[in-house]
């Protein structure tokens, strides 16, 4: 036969958590034809001696909405061995959305996502009103990975109800409505829907995120819109509390599991130095919906992030901090910053029980000002004891005086290795929550694939190199019902991975870069040990840069 592709002499790690074995695969038409012993003739030969050949990783968990208007690659996540992203999570999105609601759509991401409005103006292109539009705008730009897209619950109730939906509950026809426009969504191809309960969730103006105020009623009848279709998944930002569930976010559970009849995963799940037995009481809770498809969802990664406060979304779940959502320009958040007011509230704020408090996690990255570059690498608690203030003032004060240009890291709590370990090793555990698109000043933990590869796998031991290729791969395949990637064999879509096991690596602290539109600045993190990506049988990464090749598509449900 001839092939395409064949990739010879590599270790074949299947995805499906069998052991590795020496195979080669060839490619004809974009799918993999054969594996084993090939002695066909190709176009194109790859040598894979002393490398894994693996399935492309498929992310859950990321919200390129907006950037595949301007990347069609969506880095950094095609560095590490990304072959197909799930967008459209945590209940906010880009579609539908109609012409005169925009500004709202985009205030929703700035807030939510932490995307400068300057970028998302410049670069979204709004080539489409309804969802299915949107989608097929998608595939118009012929992106280099493969997109799954959810369909996220807040512009749908805005597209029916308009500013109420950042307000009140929906009415009977109002929901008819919605579960109608959602059905449509998945009758294009989304596979499924997105929302959140989150407190730090603000939208426009700093109102709470218009799919936080979906009733129970408006929630039943959405799940219904999957149940009646046999198909589709949820995700839910879930736990207001980080590791925690509450009795009502179990109910809830409890209820969209029953009324969807659907797999459902929600986030986020860490373990917490400051609330030691959370996440194995939690967990402890869960089991019986465990066992019904609900699957918790976490991140490989420590939990640090860069903070500036021009867009200060880890102070976000606090009350207080409303304010700074509803007017950012830099005199409206400066005046804030120096209002007695704002700060008391602020510090009552930090009273609450599991309220983040401790100032020795956040630390001065960077400050402009040369008379501040003293307290570079300083937590906030030493420059607050060296002022002899408490650590609210100190680290307000040091950011007027910075003119608000400074940032901060944050560390918000630590994670024992064990712990993790534990987690890690519940097959129940989706990994994800990389965030790809997101948050883009303060962190970048997109690059998760080639962190548990490096770290878990070959330095910590924590899992088989079998598991977690598995884990990045059918796992998210099978829960979203992607049925045609995430294993190696016969009749699957040629989304493969190439990379060295004895390098392999997550390239440090992010890096910044400031190529987005209109040159702002975003944080990325680089890849190592990556020797080749393949999407739909295309070579798309390879000596260490895109290819610059666009066989992605659109994946439909």
């Amino acid at each position: 036969m001839t092939y395409d592709i064949i990739i010879k002499n590599g270790t074949l790690i299947d995805g499906t958590g069998a052991p590795a074995r020496r195979a080669d695969v060839g490619i004809a038409g974009g799918k993999i034809v054969e594996v084993g012993a090939l002695s066909g003739s190709a176009r194109r030969t790859i040598d894979a001696e002393g490398l894994v050949v693996a399935p492309g990783f498929i992310d859950p968990h990321t919200h390129y909405d907006a950037q595949i208007c301007w990347d069609g690659g969506m880095t950094p996540s095609s560095w590490h061995g990304v072959t197909s992203v799930v967008m459209g999570n945590c209940g906010v999105g880009i579609a539908p959305c109609r012409p005169g609601a925009r500004e709202i759509a985009m205030r929703d991401l700035v807030n939510v996502e932490a995307i400068p409005f300057e970028v998302l103006n410049a670069g979204i292109t709004w080539d489409w009103e309804t969802f299915p539009q949107y989608m097929e705008a998608a595939q118009r730009r012929k992106p280099a990975l493969n997109l799954a897209f959810l369909a996220p619950l807040t512009p749908f109730r805005h597209y029916v109800m308009g500013e109420a939906s950042m307000e009140r509950t929906a009415t009977a026809g109002e929901t008819a409505e919605i579960k109608a426009l959602l059905g449509e969504a998945m009758d294009a191809g989304a596979f499924g829907f997105s929302s959140t309960l989150l407190n730090q969730h603000l939208g426009y103006q700093g109102r709470p995120l218009a799919c936080r105020n979906a009733s129970r009623e408006e929630l039943k009848a959405y799940c219904n819109a999957l149940r009646e279709r046999g198909k589709g998944s949820i995700e839910f930002a879930m736990t207001r509390q980080i590791a925690v569930l509450e009795q009502p976010e179990l109910e809830l559970l409890d209820f969209m599991l029953e009324e969807s009849r659907r797999p459902i995963t929600f986030i986020a799940m860490f373990d917490r130095d400051d609330l030691p037995d959370a996440l194995r009481e939690t967990m402890a809770k869960v089991r019986p919906m465990i066992a019904r498809g609900a699957r918790p969802q976490t991140s490989p990664l420590p939990l640090t992030r860069e903070l500036t406060m021009r867009s200060p979304f880890a102070f976000g779940a606090f009350p207080s901090w409303k304010r700074l959502f509803e007017d950012t320009s830099k005199a409206a958040q400066s005046a804030v910053y120096k209002d007695v007011n704002f700060r008391n509230q602020f510090r009552q704020d930090l009273k609450r029980p599991a309220s983040f408090a401790d100032w020795a996690r956040i630390t001065v990255h960077e400050v402009r000002s040369a008379g501040l570059k003293r307290y570079e690498g300083r937590t906030v608690a030493e420059i607050a004891a060296e002022r002899g203030v408490d650590g609210v003032d100190a680290l307000l004060d040091v950011t007027l005086e910075d003119d608000l240009q400074n940032e901060f890291t944050v560390q918000s709590w630590n994670t024992r290795a064990d712990r993790m370990a534990e987690l890690l090793n519940d097959r129940s555990v989706l990994l994800g929550l990389g965030d790809g698109g997101a948050h883009l000043d303060m962190l970048c933990d997109s690059g998760y694939p080639t962190y548990v590869l490096g770290t878990w796998v070959r330095d910590r031991k924590v899992l088989s190199l079998e598991e977690a290729v598995r884990r990045m791969t059918s796992d998210p395949a099978d829960f979203f019902g992607i049925r045609d990637r995430g294993r190696l064999k016969a009749g699957q879509a040629a989304d493969i991975v190439i990379f060295d096991p004895a390098t392999v690596g997550s390239g440090g602290r992010p890096e910044r870069l400031h190529d987005l539109p209109g040159g702002a600045k975003r944080m990325v993190v680089r890849s190592r040990g990556i020797e080749m990506t393949l999407v739909n049988g295309e070579p798309t990464w390879e000596k260490g840069a895109l290819t610059g090749a666009s066989a992605g598509k659109v994946l439909r449900s």
